[in-house]
């Protein structure tokens, strides 16, 4: 399912002024495939702005007016105050693995560390709703692609995404985001964007401010996989923005790279739909590396999970039903149909070994969860 690599085109170099650059892009009906046409056809971003309304009209668009240039240099008063810095399209800042893209952003906005944005880089993508197993290869992933020097991006998603960019804080990171730059989503991830700013890269090519809708997710996505070298999905339900992210890889001549899943696991119907499809299977970071022709590097296996005996204690208060039902929630969404050892699950979880056990015997009890020999523990549906 992968596709031969190109050599990346270099951008234009410009000479407007980013002001202009930021009006073009801000005007109404102009996307990034319309702003390169006009650049094209006018050879510079005060033409285009200059031709706009002669362009609507002939569209039957009437009284058409550019984005206002006081619009224009709000936005960027925004940025400077968010610490943030504006690229546009022909700059040397600019990534060149955007450059082959028909519909690359002509401005992205970053805040933190922008020559991450010139190092090879890995889309690894997957469930919002990601099970135990799928977090822990998530890291496994995102730790062995960054010891051979590749810089991990993700969409700052919770779940894999999640797991993605804490594995790799250290190493090099980009979150690509929905909304404004300077626009934390989801609200649980606030601190671990702020982390990415510190340590690594947020990029977005919207408005700042701009809180993210349904719509924005798709045009995110296309930048994910834009910069990277292959997308490596771990988890995804048959309808999902991993899935999304996957098949704008493949129109954008990247490849993509699919861990598999258990039948009977939604979580993985995507993934399992992708490897039917020709995807490409990897089971660890060195089938990742070899797959995009890097040098293979032998990972160590994980260590086996220490065995860790539940500790007496005091018997754990009385609950609210709202409070049991949050436990019942996080300890279902570890599970799948995938056994996973009630001793990792503690651990995922952060929670004291007596009071996972107390709720665990309560699923037992309904239904929900069953407990194999040696202390395997898998969701019933």
């Amino acid at each position: 399912m992968g596709q031969t690599s190109k050599p990346t085109p270099q951008p234009t170099p410009l000479d407007d002024d980013p002001v202009d650059c930021l009006c073009l892009i801000r005007s109404r009906r102009v996307g990034p495939v319309t702003w390169h046409r006009l650049m094209a056809e006018h050879g510079s971003a005060r033409a285009a702005l200059a031709a706009l309304p002669d362009v609507a009209r002939a569209a039957g668009v009437e009284n058409y007016a550019t984005c206002p240039v006081e619009v224009a240099r709000h936005e960027m008063a925004q940025g400077r105050a968010a610490g943030a810095q504006m690229i546009t399209w022909g700059e040397a800042s600019y990534p060149l693995a955007l450059c082959d893209l028909p519909d690359a952003p002509p401005v992205l906005w970053v805040i933190g560390d922008a020559s991450l944005l010139h190092r090879p880089m890995l889309a690894l993508v997957g469930a919002r709703n990601a099970s135990s197993l799928g977090l822990r290869m998530a890291r496994r992933l995102a730790e062995g692609v960054a010891q051979a020097g590749l810089v991990t991006v993700s969409g700052l998603a919770r779940g894999i995404d999640a797991a993605v960019h804490e594995a790799t804080l250290a190493t090099g990171t980009v979150a690509v985001q929905a909304g404004g730059v300077d626009v934390t989503y989801p609200e649980e991830n606030r601190h671990l964007m702020t982390q990415i700013a510190a340590q690594g890269c947020l990029v977005s090519e919207q408005p700042m401010g701009l809180q993210p809708q349904a719509r924005h997710f798709p045009q995110r996505n296309r930048i994910v996989s834009g910069l990277s070298r292959a997308v490596v999905v771990v988890e995804a339900a048959a309808r999902s923005g991993s899935l999304i992210t996957a098949k704008t890889a493949l129109d954008q001549g990247r490849d993509v790279l699919v861990v598999p899943g258990h039948p009977f696991d939604a979580r993985a119907a995507g993934c399992n739909i992708l490897l039917r499809d020709g995807a490409t299977l990897i089971r660890g970071p060195a089938d990742v590396l070899e797959s995009i022709g890097g040098a293979v590097v032998e990972f160590p296996a994980p260590p086996p999970d220490a065995e860790e005996l539940p500790l007496p204690g005091p018997t754990p208060a009385r609950r609210p039903l709202t409070d049991m039902a949050a436990v019942h929630s996080q300890i279902l969404a570890r599970l799948g149909p995938s056994p996973l050892a009630e001793d990792q699950l503690i651990r995922d979880l952060s929670m004291p070994p007596a009071t996972v056990a107390q709720h665990l015997l309560t699923l037992e009890l309904d239904g929900r969860v069953h407990r194999a020999p040696g202390g395997l523990l898998s969701r019933l549906d």
